[in-house]
């Protein structure tokens, strides 16, 4: 559920937030369940920045969430369903039947007492997990392994889900959230339902302050720079593009230009790329 502010500023008038009293626990996470990540400001080993518009942000602990889910036939019960700095989607804590806690991705309709089973006999309820061979043609997947036992790397996002349309000679076919359609092998994990947090997409940041609080710094538009520092810049007043394709801050091409390596391994495995 988005909620709105009333214009009391002219940054808060076209504000939104997601509403997080009656979803989202209240105090502290689990402290053996978190780390402090060293924060680099997009800079590399050599402290030269090679991503831009990084830096800053508030202070934010790391919850360790287990993608894996390796505590087979053991049921959990939900303890809360959490907020989660560096990801968009909420997290569920769970306590299994023989005392281990955890953090995992909560699923959209997770609620605090739900049961949650990993294993090929599980039953097919929202948040359960099971190898993809063993869910019938039509469910809603996420948390997806790409490799058996690796964990699950494919959405992963608040209100991602992929849809399972075929089984077939040891892979199971999917639709993407992007569109794309792509084999995996069916002996990989997968969880049942929609990540939690749908409505995070329709979020309006709404002023510069909060973009800094998530650890974004301004972008200057390349038009408003000199010609030296960008294809775009220069020209008396607001000036068109000068240039047939967009390009980067380097010259590179970068509107509709194919970046895939054409030689990548799992090529073979996709049947319909994305739009």
């Amino acid at each position: 559920m988005i909620k709105k502010y009333s214009p009391t500023t002219p940054s808060r008038r076209h504000m939104t937030a997601v509403v997080y009293r009656g979803t989202v626990a209240k105090g502290h996470p689990v402290k053996a369940l978190t780390e402090k990540l060293p924060t680099h400001a997009g800079r590399n080993n050599q402290g030269r920045i090679t991503t831009r518009h990084q830096g800053g942000g508030n202070k934010k602990l790391y919850r360790m969430v287990d993608f894996k889910q390796r505590e087979l036939n053991v049921p959990a019960r939900v303890e809360a369903i959490e907020y989660d700095p560096y990801r968009t989607a909420f997290i569920a804590r769970i306590i299994y039947a023989n005392g281990k806690r955890s953090y995992i991705l909560a699923e959209n309709t997770m609620k605090v007492g739900n049961t949650v089973v990993v294993g090929d006999t599980a039953p097919l309820k929202e948040g359960n997990r099971m190898a993809l061979k063993s869910i019938p043609v039509g469910y809603m997947v996420y948390n997806i392994e790409l490799m058996p036992g690796k964990g699950g790397q494919m959405a992963k996002s608040a209100g991602s889900y992929a849809q399972i349309l075929a089984h077939d000679n040891n892979y199971t076919t999917l639709k993407m959230p992007s569109g794309e359609v792509r084999k995996v092998m069916w002996e990989g994990h997968a969880s049942l339902g929609q990540v939690s947090n749908p409505d995070s997409a329709l979020v309006t940041i709404g002023k510069a302050g909060r973009s800094r609080w998530l650890g974004i710094r301004p972008t200057v538009r390349g038009s408003a720079m000199n010609p030296v520092d960008h294809p775009y810049g220069g020209g008396e007043g607001r000036q068109k593009r000068g240039t047939r394709r967009p390009k980067t801050l380097w010259g590179k091409t970068t509107g509709g230009h194919k970046t895939r390596n054409k030689k990548k391994y799992s090529t073979k495995l996709i049947i319909k790329r994305r739009k």
